[in-house]
């Protein structure tokens, strides 16, 4: 780690070198991780130098309150830091003064009290359809067992096809999408809200040559997708894969298993899709969240709302 000038007194300096060690070999933190809480860190101390007239000791980082790193953020915002940045910052000097309560050095009190900035909305971005059909088909899956490849396209036929989250489609069990003549499947999403989710063919197609070659035996009860060894599959695999995919098919490094359901929600509405049906199969709980999701503009509402409308 390049070594810069740290501003503050030799105890805090020690104390916050101990802090970033701990980071690296007790909680083997990525590298880039803790460069990111080195360099937010030097710039609270930095910070605090000018707040306290000199160099800060351990005892001025003790007697913190929450106006002090309220200042500091405040500071930093002026500075021309965004709310993401803030966010990190603050979370890199809430993990020092925790590191340094536990050792009985300060009260990180006044840093869990204190409200991060508010982040802004940050949605994936669509694909286009015809991307959108290259990633669910079983011939762009990069994996070199069969079962593994036709699992994946399964997976992502499901988002795509059904607008389900990763989460919803992994919790499929093995007794659900099981008949060819199944056309909705009942989800329970966020909040324990129940929706029914429409089932197209060629995903069911899918599902079925999935079931066929997987190798283990899929339990009514248990989970549909298997990982590897046979157990549930974890979501980061198919992150994995889709990152794979974005490689090989030239896509956009917005291509996510989740903008798969954000195209589902664009493309319904492209092609005339109602707002309201398209809440209803997104399991939004408002219709704002789903106004914000599929990127509808005012003039796309009020279309909406004149051909809705008995008295328009």
């Amino acid at each position: 780690m390049q070594e810069f000038l740290i501003s503050a007194k030799p105890d805090l300096q020690a104390a916050r070198q101990a802090w970033l060690t701990m980071l690296a070999k007790e909680r083997r933190l990525s590298p880039e991780t803790i460069e990111a809480y080195e360099r937010d860190s030097r710039q609270f101390l930095q910070f605090l130098t000018g707040h306290c007239g000199e160099p800060p000791s351990l005892v001025d980082v003790g007697a913190l309150r929450p106006a002090d790193l309220r200042g500091f953020l405040s500071h930093r915002r002026s500075g021309g830091a965004s709310a993401r940045t803030l966010g990190r910052g603050l979370a890199g000097v809430r993990s020092l003064l925790r590191f340094l309560e536990r050792r009985g050095l300060a009260n990180a009190a006044g840093a869990a009290a204190l409200r991060a900035p508010r982040q802004p909305k940050s949605l994936p971005k669509p694909l286009n359809a015809l991307d959108a059909r290259r990633v669910v088909s079983a011939e762009a899956q990069l994996a070199e067992e069969p079962w593994i490849a036709m699992r994946n396209a399964a997976v992502l036929a499901l988002l795509y096809g059904s607008g389900l989250r990763i989460s919803e489609a992994l919790a499929v069990t093995g007794a659900e999408l099981s008949g060819s003549g199944e056309t909705v499947l009942r989800v329970t999403g966020k909040g324990s809200k129940t929706r029914l989710a429409p089932v197209l063919p060629v995903v069911l197609a899918a599902v079925a040559e999935y079931r066929r070659l997987c190798p283990f035996l899929l339990d009514p009860k248990g989970v549909l997708f298997r990982g590897a060894r046979g157990g549930p599959l974890n979501p980061a695999i198919i992150q994995r894969e889709m990152k794979k995919m974005r490689s090989a098919l030239n896509l956009p490094e917005t291509a996510t298993p989740h903008a798969l359901r954000h195209s589902f929600a664009t493309h319904l509405l492209g092609r005339g899709g109602d707002l309201r049906m398209i809440q209803e199969l997104l399991g939004h709980a408002s219709l704002s969240t789903t106004q914000v999701y599929t990127g509808v503009d005012t003039a796309r509402l009020l279309e909406i709302y004149d051909s809705a409308h008995p008295r328009s």
